[in-house]
């Protein structure tokens, strides 16, 4: 069969004509079906194409009435050609903001409908498939006319709607409930403006996604997305069933042929071995110009038409993506199994453009902080839960996982609309927490808290601070006390209790800082240590005309809670006070020792370079650090181009050892917190560096500003800034945060995604050394080490993306490797730091201490809590397990509810998914291993 292949080839040469495709496709076609049938069909083809051939002899090339002859010669296997089908699907792929502006996304969207829509008019059985919620956004709010035609298409069958995300998203840098807001806003949308079933939104269409993380299948079909539609990050079966670990699987079709392409013969060629692999007759073909838009052109259509009437030719069809799948599901017992991540495909997505991937970390944070705030307000208060306003913001977060967009593969417009979107974000973010915030904090009775004898009438410091912290994406430290006497509480957004130290900012206190008192609701008399001994000023003067302090405070906030403390002048002789030390005495002679230590961990750093040689870990007696942790400069070779999404290899890797200047340090025993801040200069940049140790932490944490001015060289090199930690053990495997979930990898010489951390797994222990970030996502661990990439100056699209002020932070800190959850909790924490907000003293009604919700039972991990869209008297919450067992889960509510039930990601009602049983206000219900848990609650 391999000869007659290579004579049908060899008659393609210089037969270019329409009857001379029109026969000579046909023999194709048919020479795939006689190959699964033990070449049956030999004698028929080497006759047609002995006929041909002589053809060819005599006349030069294949006539006419010859390829007549030929055709008449196969079409006895006609009937069996025509018994498959090739479902062509009319698509136009459209990028958000990739290599242009959203302006011109806009009208791509706009002309490319105009053209489907005018050639379904000429052509009655033209379909056309579109995907993402957002072009609909963008038809709906800019050519409302053209919506309505697009809504009568939709209900003829012949405008397919392949959209269950709001865009088109990268899969493993959203977390999980970013990729649980994508289905639950898609289909609300989608299903309210276009009145169709939201039920029939059920395809996941990602066909230029980069790559895919495991736990995608449970988050699908927990949103009831049946089928998966994907190019990228897998090189194995055509067609699967894709398992997550919780055991939930999807559908999956993985599109040998691309989705951008034209209707050709060759679409027939490769289907014979495709139906025969998966017992079906039916195979797949999608078409159209695509990435700027476009979608099918004419002469796709006519093509198809004609090709259609090949007698020995498969079936082509004008026909849908559901379908296709639906003919997957009647042979779905025939598919294979695939279990795992899909992944990977262009790394250089994890790092390039760190302002985008920053703005979406803080923007998921950020938004469930203020949902959070809000719900509890909502419960405790009565007051109004903003559900509109929160969609908005979400829906700026889930534009802007575009798969060109939060991988850093645009141009200087992509980052620029993503950068305008956040800041209206944090708006919403900010307002939402402060609203919710201060309406819970005025029902706390702190009346006894309040000096009666003190005469504050001169006050200043009311509304000082306005806008202050913003810049670091903390809540507002606004003012609201006066005189000596303050009150400010202590807020946790987190699952856990919390027992650390936090910083206050204490706005023109007219009182004498060094008799600075602090405490508790009980009147416990609270530590605290001032963070240097002047009152700060804004360049040079008062901050918009008014003075802080900063002051450190050991405080205890329960989950998902608040906690209270009172500030006032103390008596002479008060010792409570801990000053940060800055002027040493110079009567003897020191050693240049960098030794941060508390009763955890005791730190070393090497005096010349600041680099890390030794991290100790007191309770195990172990050294995590053989060798320099330490930042490093990275030169890869840019040869392979696309220096967005591919990391060359690494030519030149050094670490920053040198031209390192010491500015400050609060070293010593009995500190509540100590540093080191230094500066260091390398190439043409510089960076300000903190790091910090805090009393009973195992946690030591780098704040780093760093004034990058490195550009990539092209056709030299690319450079990037890391941070490298060589291990003191043998790492046998690495943990990182997935979406709704861990995922262990083998060390990996490549940058791999995660969340936000990696956690060595040595050989011989249950700790290991954790990396986690507020803000990156690349990490790089193989040969006994953990590195992160923090900045990286790719070239193209963009030719400089990283130029300017980058400020960041990570923490390397001990971790408890055999619970997931912990390890999951700790990164929770370190993202959520407490922060602290000044009230008035007031008579109400909740306690000065407050949990509002606490996991009681079950290794499980709150994702969100909000109220219900469509009913704003239900409490919403989604969790997951995260120890991959299948276990007995109870919510601490504190407040009896009235009624409980198990929902889909959409918040529907779903049955036979466990018993919830109430007792007061806890709530129980059994969670399957490794499975997303939505509930929703009535009080």
């Amino acid at each position: 069969m391999k000869k007659l292949h290579e004579r049908i080839l060899e008659l393609k040469k210089g037969n270019t004509m329409p009857h001379q495709e029109r026969i000579l496709s046909q023999l194709e076609f048919v020479l795939q079906l006689s190959q699964i049938n033990s070449d049956r069909h030999a004698p028929v083809i080497i006759k047609a194409i002995d006929l041909l051939s002589e053809s060819v002899k005599l006349d030069g090339m294949i006539s006419r009435k010859s390829a007549e002859n030929a055709e008449k010669i196969i079409i006895e296997l006609s009937e069996e050609a025509k018994s498959y089908e090739v479902i062509c699907t009319a698509h136009a792929h459209i990028d958000m903001n990739w290599m242009w502006g959203y302006a011109e996304t806009v009208a791509i969207t706009l002309d490319t409908f105009r053209t489907m829509l005018d050639l379904m008019r000429e052509y009655p059985d033209y379909k056309f498939s579109q995907s993402q919620a957002s072009v609909f956004s963008i038809v709906d709010e800019f050519d409302p006319e053209m919506m309505e035609e697009i809504k009568q298409r939709v209900a003829e069958g012949r405008f397919e709607v392949t959209a269950s995300s709001w865009v088109e998203t990268d899969k493993n840098m959203p977390n999980g409930e970013s990729l649980s807001r994508h289905i639950l806003y898609t289909k609300r949308y989608l299903s309210e403006l276009l009145g169709i079933d939201p039920d029939s939104l059920n395809i996941d269409f990602e066909p230029d996604t980069f790559g895919h993380n495991a736990n995608v299948p449970e988050i699908l079909a927990k949103g009831g997305v049946k089928y998966f539609y994907h190019n990228r990050g897998y090189n194995g079966h055509t067609a699967y069933r894709w398992e997550a670990p919780s055991g939930e699987s999807v559908i999956a079709y993985k599109d040998p042929h691309w989705y951008i392409s034209a209707i050709g013969p060759e679409l027939a060629f490769p289907i014979v071995r495709f139906c025969d692999g998966y017992k079906t007759k039916t195979a797949l073909k999608v078409y159209g110009v695509g990435d700027h838009g476009g979608g099918p052109t004419r002469r796709d259509i006519e093509r198809m038409i004609e090709m259609n009437s090949w007698p020995v030719f498969p079936k082509l069809i004008f026909g849908t993506f559901a379908q296709f799948f639906e003919s997957l599901e009647k042979v779905k017992d025939n598919l294979p199994v695939v279990k795992g991540e899909l992944n990977f495909i262009f790394p250089g997505c994890y790092t390039t453009q760190t302002r985008i991937k920053m703005s979406n970390r803080i923007g998921e944070e950020k938004l469930y902080e203020a949902e959070t705030a809000a719900v509890f307000s909502k419960l405790y208060t009565q007051s109004r839960y903003r559900s509109d306003m929160f969609e908005e913001a979400w829906r700026k977060v889930l534009f802007n996982h575009f798969h060109d967009i939060l991988p850093g593969s645009g141009i200087i417009d992509t980052r620029e609309y993503s950068m305008g979107e956040f800041q209206k974000v944090l708006a919403v973010a900010n307002t939402q927490s402060s609203i919710s915030w201060k309406n819970i904090l005025s029902m706390i009775d702190t009346s006894k808290l309040k000096d009666p004898d003190e005469k504050d009438d001169l006050t200043v410091s009311e509304g000082a601070g306005v806008g202050f912290g913003i810049k670091d994406f903390g809540v507002p430290r606004t003012e609201r006390g006066r005189g000596k006497t303050r009150i400010y509480h202590f807020i946790n957004s987190t699952g856990t209790d919390r027992d650390e130290l936090s910083e206050l900012v204490v706005w023109d206190w007219p009182g004498d800082k060094n008799r600075v008192e602090v405490t508790d609701g009980s009147g416990e008399l609270l530590k605290i240590q001032l963070v240097d001994n002047e009152v700060h000023q804004f360049f040079g003067r008062s901050y918009w005309g008014h003075e802080y302090m900063r002051i450190l405070v050991k405080v205890r906030v329960p989950a998902y809670g608040y906690t209270t403390i009172k500030l006032c002048e103390a008596a002479p002789g008060n010792d409570a006070v801990i000053y940060p030390g800055l002027h040493e005495d110079f009567r003897t002679e020191k050693l240049d020792e960098y030794v941060l230590d508390n009763d955890s961990i005791c730190v070393r750093f090497d005096p010349e370079s600041m680099s890390v040689f030794s991290f100790y870990d007191k309770t195990n007696k172990k050294d995590h650090i053989k060798g320099k942790a330490a930042f490093r400069f990275i030169e890869e070779d840019d040869k392979r181009g696309m220096t967005a999404w591919i990391i060359g290899r690494y030519i030149n890797n050094r670490l920053l050892l040198a031209d390192v200047k010491v500015k400050e340090t609060v070293i010593g025993k009995g500190l509540l917190r100590q540093w080191i801040k230094y500066s260091q200069s390398f190439e043409n940049s510089e960076m300000n560096v903190t790091v910090m140790l805090d009393a009973d932490s195992a946690q030591l944490k780098y704040i780093v500003e760093c004034d990058w001015r490195e550009m990539s060289k092209k056709g030299s090199y690319i450079p990037q800034l890391g941070f490298v930690v060589p291990l003191g053990y043998e790492s046998k495997k690495y943990i990182y945060d997935i979406p709704f979930g861990v995922i262990e990898r083998d060390g990996m010489d490549m940058d791999v995604p995660a969340n936000s951390f990696a956690v060595s797994v040595p050989q011989d222990s249950s700790t290991g050394l954790m990396l986690v970030t507020d803000s990156k996502y690349g990490f790089r661990c193989t040969d006994d080490s953990l590195s992160v990439t923090l900045i990286r100056s790719s070239y193209d699209p963009d030719p400089h993306p990283e130029v300017g002020m980058h400020k960041f932070a990570f923490a390397l800190c001990l971790s408890d490797i055999s619970v997931n959850r912990k390890l999951i909790d700790t990164a929770q924490a370190y993202k959520h730091p407490l922060c602290s907000v000044s009230t008035k003293a007031s008579n109400g009604t909740l306690p000065l201490d407050k949990g509002f919700l606490s996991i009681a039972e079950g290794d499980i991990v709150i994702s969100s809590i909000k109220m219900a869209e469509s009913d704003e008297e239900a409490l919403f919450i989604r969790l997951y397990e995260a120890e991959g067992n299948n276990t007995k889960a109870a919510i601490d509510l504190m407040k009896e509810p009235k009624e409980a039930f198990y929902t889909d990601i959409n918040e529907k009602l779903v049955k036979d998914t466990g018993e919830i049983t109430i007792d007061g206000s806890v709530i129980r219900f059994d969670v399957t291993k490794n499975s997303v848990i939505n509930l929703m609650i009535r009080f």
